[in-house]
């Protein structure tokens, strides 16, 4: 690892945390309590089981992006409109739910579900959210007797504090199509199949990417999926108008980011861990190891914008960059003509 002065570490080993765990599940999380720099997003790695259920819960502080990284699960939402879904997600899928919006997950299927959370407030902590149990069990039985129309005693064996995780039977498969009347959804969707995109190509990689425009709910978070192939490196680039947070899927790679004034950092990375570049810092990606390098980037925003190294060379004329560095012109004379994604 390299280090410039005064800047802190950009890497943190999440697949190292002890997960907290439950009957049907667990998770462990990634905030700026554990990782200090990430002041502007946080993330949690959360598997269920089949028939676990992470509870009816919202967030008041943090809108939610997911990415499901293997087996099966069904998501119910709400929104201040009372529109619901229930929609079941795969490997590969994408799902958001804007700041507040009540929901919960369910493991479906044969295989434990595992997915990764993504919030677009750093001091987000999924082990404080709102959680339905939590709330019913400190509202007085006399209260729900009225709210709910059904005797007070309805609600004694009611838990009195956070389930967070419950364990129960897997649900039946969804009706298809719904019978007449049983949906309320809103008009716009969340999920999106991201791995069912076709992706950018490059010669030295993939990037599948996710922001509003393709995916119009996803107001405050874009999310990529990249991969890339031995030695090769997304090219240094910033973000003008987001942080950038990174869980590392497979393989092992290097994170370089410069923070001006002579202030640089070198992350050796591999898989399970997490990285974060705040906005406005240059950085790249290199795999450095001897297979694919898969990895998901986050940012908080949910218009893309990014501005890379080549072809900022490019757009300017020899001599300006022959003044600027101080070598003659002729050095630009091979250099590429346009940006370089992935080299």
């Amino acid at each position: 690892m390299l280090a410039g002065a005064q800047l802190p570490s950009f890497r943190f080993e999440l697949g190292k945390v002890t997960p907290k765990t439950w009957d049907g599940g667990w998770a462990k999380e990634a905030t700026v309590a554990e990782f200090p720099v990430s002041e502007k997003l946080a993330g949690v790695l959360m598997q269920l089981a089949p028939g676990g259920l992470r509870e009816l819960h919202w967030h008041a502080n943090a809108a939610e992006w997911a990415y499901v990284i293997k087996g099966q699960c069904r998501v119910t939402t709400i929104d201040p409109q009372n529109q619901a879904q229930v929609v079941d997600f795969a490997a590969g899928d994408v799902w958001y739910f804007p700041r507040g919006f009540g929901h919960s997950i369910e493991g479906i299927g044969n295989e434990d579900c595992q997915f990764l959370l993504v919030f677009d407030n750093g001091y987000f902590s999924e082990f404080g959210t709102f959680s339905i149990s939590d709330w019913i069990g400190h509202i007085p039985s006399e209260v729900l007797q009225k709210v709910f129309a059904v005797p007070a005693q309805t609600f004694a064996n009611f838990p009195k504090s956070e389930v967070y995780i419950a364990k129960g039977p897997v649900p039946p498969p969804l009706a298809s199509p719904a019978p007449p009347g049983s949906l309320n959804s809103g008009p716009l969707t969340h999920r999106y199949h991201l791995l069912a995109q076709r992706p950018e190509t490059f010669r030295e990689g993939t990037l599948r990417l996710v922001s509003q425009r393709q995916f119009p709910i996803s107001t405050t978070i874009t999310g990529a999926l990249m991969r890339i192939k031995p030695g090769a490196v997304r090219e240094p680039h910033w973000h003008t108008n987001a942080d950038e947070w990174q869980y590392f899927i497979s393989g092992r790679a290097r994170l370089g980011v410069f923070g001006s004034h002579g202030r640089a950092r070198t992350e050796e990375m591999q898989a399970g861990d997490v990285g974060y570049v705040p906005q406005g810092y240059g950085h790249y990606i290199e795999n450095a190891g001897n297979e694919d390098l898969e990895l998901l980037v986050v940012l908080n925003n949910g218009n893309y914008e990014s501005i890379s190294l080549t072809g900022w060379i490019a757009s300017n004329p020899r001599l300006l960059l022959a003044t600027n560095f101080r070598v003659p012109e002729s050095t630009f004379a091979n250099f590429p003509t346009g940006e370089r994604f992935m080299p």
